[in-house]
């Protein structure tokens, strides 16, 4: 029996991985999911976090998952997220500059509710990228 599927990641930069896998562990925007092979058909919102993947040799790969859909239909498991940064792709400091800048930003008493919401997301996006780089624990 198969402990591995074929797990599809496609971003709005393209494909950023095909192949087989053991787990994907993402957040939904219902909570965190693992998806194991065999798994019922499934379709849901992807939020933003930390995505774990266990290739197919059991290595675990980290990456920033913001935004999108996961589908699992038939065997098949397709990530379509909105941003998808692997771990050793992340430009922690230009994260950290964001981060700063958002908590800048949140300090001003006079922002208006949209302005205010805009910038907690940013700065929600880049403490996920700090944390799925695996250099501040802080932020898993």
């Amino acid at each position: 029996m198969s402990t591995s599927y074929h797990l599809q990641v496609v971003s709005l930069d393209g494909l950023e991985y095909e192949g087989e896998v053991q787990k994907i562990l993402l957040r939904t925007i219902d909570g965190d999911v693992e998806i194991l092979a065999r798994h019922t058909n499934y379709c849901t919102a992807i939020g933003m976090g930390t995505a774990k993947v266990t290739m197919d040799d059991g290595r675990e790969r980290k990456a920033a998952c913001i935004g999108g859909m996961l589908s699992v239909m038939n065997g098949e498991v397709r990530v379509l997220p909105t941003t998808w940064e692997w771990s050793e792709d992340i430009d922690v400091e230009r994260a950290k500059a964001a981060k700063a800048k958002a908590e800048e930003a949140l300090k001003n008493q006079q922002l208006d509710k949209e302005a205010r919401v805009r910038a907690e997301a940013k700065l929600y996006r880049a403490l996920v990228r700090i944390g799925s780089s695996g250099q501040d624990s802080t932020y898993n």
